[in-house]
């Protein structure tokens, strides 16, 4: 299937690994420019080293925490390429963990710091780029925390909800001008996050890494029938169906990624 992307550019945030790597991939397979970023240069040029040598693909550092980090991967965007007519933006942290009772301040602050205002920044230093023509994608990675969320996890899900109503009010202020504002929301894919996950499980429980990622989908997503963690490719797939030409009349939208992890319809 032709997604239409072969003219368009594209910035993608989080991209040096897990999910953002695998849609920079997706996307340049699509045809599309695609610009990657992340805040760790060294894991970022490993990661488009890895993938291709095309002039379609470039890199460069940044944080999405500072507002001066994103001016300047914005300014090299436009020198390099002129203006993107789509952003993922995937970048985020697990952030703080712990039951309520036990996080403090700095701990809500450092993850919504991350997984909130950060896409709130990108967001904000792109947008007059995607406004400038007629046509236009944006899509923010949410997660299932966002809908169930987790009592050990309560900053990170907080974040990811605000970022469903944050992307519904922007799908509601910028379509007429041809922007298009959807999210993507997995569960339990296999990226470095769960094995990091999962390796601190075996650990704690003195297991292998194998049973570690068996007794939580047993325990704690019960309602992935599939029993296996989701690939990359099948998130990728997602998002690069909602950046396509194809998904012209999907807007303001989540589709869940998630192998009926969520306990709902």
């Amino acid at each position: 299937m032709d997604l239409g992307l072969k003219d368009k550019i594209a910035l993608v945030t989080g991209a040096a690994s897990g999910i953002g790597k695998e849609t920079t991939r997706t996307l340049l397979e699509e045809g599309a420019t695609v610009v990657m970023t992340d805040y760790d240069e060294d894991n970022l040029k490993k990661a488009a080293q890895e993938m291709t040598d095309s002039d379609k693909l470039l890199y460069f550092p940044a944080d999405i925490r500072d507002l001066e980090s994103l001016s300047q991967l914005h300014d090299y965007v436009k020198k390099s390429i002129g203006t993107i007519d789509i952003l993922v933006q995937n970048a985020g942290v697990t952030g703080a963990q712990g039951m309520f009772h036990t996080l403090t301040d700095e701990d809500w602050v450092e993850t919504i710091d991350h997984d909130f205002l950060g896409p709130v920044r990108v967001v904000r230093e792109f947008l007059p780029d995607l406004r400038a023509d007629v046509w236009g994608r944006i899509i923010l990675i949410s997660s299932e925390n966002a809908v169930q969320p987790y009592d050990n996890e309560l900053p990170y899900d907080s974040a990811k909800a605000a970022i469903l109503s944050f992307a519904k009010g922007l799908s509601r202020s910028y379509a007429k001008e041809g922007l298009l504002v959807n999210t993507v929301s997995p569960a339990f894919i296999e990226t470095p996050m769960t094995d990091r996950m999962m390796t601190q499980r075996a650990e704690d429980k003195n297991v292998s890494f194998d049973e570690a990622v068996d007794s939580f989908l047993d325990e704690e997503r019960p309602h992935i029938e599939l029993k296996r963690r989701g690939q990359v490719e099948e998130v990728a797939a997602v998002i690069a169906f909602l950046c396509s030409k194809k998904a012209s009349f999907v807007n303001g939208a989540n589709y869940r990624v998630d192998g009926g992890s969520v306990a709902t319809i």
